[in-house]
């Protein structure tokens, strides 16, 4: 087969040809690098030239829609080209930036921003209005920030598409969250949290009432945790209910309610109706407002279980998050079982793996939070193709799980500062971020550089 083969491509090729063997995932990046989306941007950009003088002849509202509507218009294609590349960067964001000369295209994969494109200025206008269309937004309001969403295919992968645009100095800016509906779900037990932290987390979701809450900044997999812990609770004796914006993950057995602030569903009174529906478990997609976090806890003190998520740097920060939201201390002693809280962590990349040391900063900060004083040699990412040349190929989680043990009650009662709750944590098991975090780094897994950017001194 290999020498008939081999016969067929000199015949057609008219040359020498050499027959060598390679990886098939060495095969699919080389082709993924020569025929990305943006190879037929050219095309595009020059057909968006061609028809620039008969757009300005023509100004009205119609005329601006049906240059946007057209499948076949250029900004159409542009449009869709960009959320290709962004499939296939893995990205979670699109940014499209209007600046001094250009349109800045980004993407956010892994966590990090990076230029993918950029497009001349005067396609900018074009390309906001475009998503604006598929998203059901006012192409004709360009002074006032709006929001929409939008479902589209792009290869193969069902995309729920968030939309935020703002004016800038230079333009709309327009920022779109990508949601992958076809993702498969991931089981708790496969997180990554170390065991002892993993039994500890456990033990929590297991309870038949009190509230659970997953704590983080943005893009830090709280909700990949709460879909985890919701499969982990889910069975056919007990009744499971969530209230969610948006329903990200679609689970065949039980009762999702997508938020519809528009309809008036809000979380808070989406919640009040499930109270009403005899639920056992409930789903709150996030506490955002004092309105939510007062039902939350009124449901969990009146046998519900209840899991959320809420925005805080670190576990116990998350106790000061609701008391700044005006719920009172002892409301959240009584309902509150646990916070973990969470963050993802940059892997470096295994193609452009390469030794490295440490400066005497980053040394003395890996000692400092307890890392080995034998080890001398680190690793980092080179930087290639397979990584985009970031050094930097996928995510790990890292978690911290507090336990409301009687003691953690007195001191949330007492409203305690936030030191005093996080060393009675610690001294009770939990294992902070931070240490979590430098143990990758001593498993050659990240960077303290990386530990640095997205832990710092927690």
């Amino acid at each position: 087969l290999g020498e008939n083969l081999q016969g067929q491509l000199i015949e057609l090729l008219k040359s020498t040809v050499r027959l060598v063997l390679a990886a098939k995932s060495d095969i699919e990046r080389v082709i993924d690098q020569l025929y990305t989306p943006t190879a037929d941007l050219g095309d595009a950009l020059r057909m968006f030239e061609a028809r620039l003088e008969a757009r300005k002849a023509s100004q009205s509202v119609e005329s601006q829609v049906q240059t946007v509507v057209d499948e076949n218009a250029p900004v159409v294609k542009v449009v869709n080209l960009i959320l290709e590349q962004a499939v296939r960067d893995r990205a979670s964001d699109v940014h499209i930036e209007p600046v001094e000369h250009h349109v800045r295209i980004r993407v956010r994969t892994d966590g990090a921003l990076h230029q993918v494109m950029t497009l001349p200025a005067p396609m900018g206008p074009s390309l906001i209005s475009r998503i604006k269309v598929m998203s059901d937004m006012n192409i004709v309001e360009k002074r006032k920030p709006q929001d929409g969403q939008m479902a589209v295919e792009v290869a193969g992968r069902e995309l729920d598409v968030r939309v935020s645009t703002t004016p800038t100095v230079f333009g709309e800016k327009c920022v779109m969250r990508l949601l992958d509906k076809s993702r498969a779900l991931i089981e708790l037990s496969a997180l990554g949290m170390p065991a002892d932290t993993y039994a500890r987390y456990y033990d929590l979701v297991k309870s038949p009432y009190g509230m659970v809450i997953c704590a983080g900044p943005t893009g830090s997999g709280k909700t990949t945790t709460l879909y985890a812990t919701l499969a982990a609770v889910v069975d056919d004796a007990i009744n499971v209910v969530t209230v969610e914006d948006p329903v990200e993950y679609v689970f065949p057995s039980i009762s999702q309610i997508q938020i519809n602030e528009a309809a008036g569903l809000t979380f808070a009174n989406g919640l009040r109706a499930i109270l009403r529906q005899d639920p056992d478990s409930i789903l709150v997609g996030e506490i955002r407002d004092i309105e939510t976090a007062r039902i939350a806890v009124q449901a969990a003190l009146t046998g519900h279980f209840v899991m959320s998520s809420l925005h805080a740097t670190d576990a116990t920060s998350a106790l000061h998050r609701f008391l700044d939201m005006g719920i009172e201390s002892f409301l959240i002693a009584s309902s509150l079982l646990g916070v973990v809280g969470q963050r993802l962590i940059r892997r470096v990349c295994k193609h452009c793996m390469e030794a490295s040391t440490l400066t005497a900063e980053e040394r003395s900060f890996y000692e400092r939070a307890g890392g080995s004083v034998d080890k001398t040699t680190f690793v980092r990412g080179a930087g290639c193709n397979f990584c985009g040349h970031t050094g930097y190929f996928d995510r790990i989680g890292i978690y911290e799980v507090l336990a409301i043990t009687d003691e953690m009650k007195e001191l949330i009662v007492a409203n305690a500062p936030h030191a005093e709750l996080r060393k009675l944590a610690i001294d009770q098991g939990m294992k902070p971020l931070r240490e979590q975090a430098i143990r990758l780094v001593t498993d050659d897994l990240t960077t303290v550089s990386e530990v640095l950017r997205t832990v710092y001194v927690l």
